[in-house]
């Protein structure tokens, strides 16, 4: 998961571009997550209705890496996934 913020999404999409091709981006206004920017197979693949699944299995990585994979580290200041493959 690759994190930008505001001012260099405006400044380089098609760099934001490329990384939602890989997994989501998360755009940060102030520090703080303010939206995420997804490739299309993944949004229509989070709402389409008439998935079969798991919440789990819908958010999972087009790519087939396990959510088990992902840890979350808060501190004071801020918060970052850790992705480890």
């Amino acid at each position: 998961m690759v994190t930008m913020s505001a001012r260099e999404f405006n400044q380089s999409v098609a760099a934001a571009q490329r990384h939602a091709a890989d997994g989501p981006v998360v755009v940060t206004r102030r520090g703080e997550p303010a939206f995420v920017l997804l490739h299309i197979d993944d949004y229509r693949r989070l709402t389409d209705a008439t998935h079969q699944g798991s919440l789990s299995e819908r958010l999972a990585p087009s790519d087939g890496a396990d959510l088990n994979d992902v840890e979350f580290e808060r501190d004071a200041e801020s918060w970052r996934p850790v992705i480890e493959f």
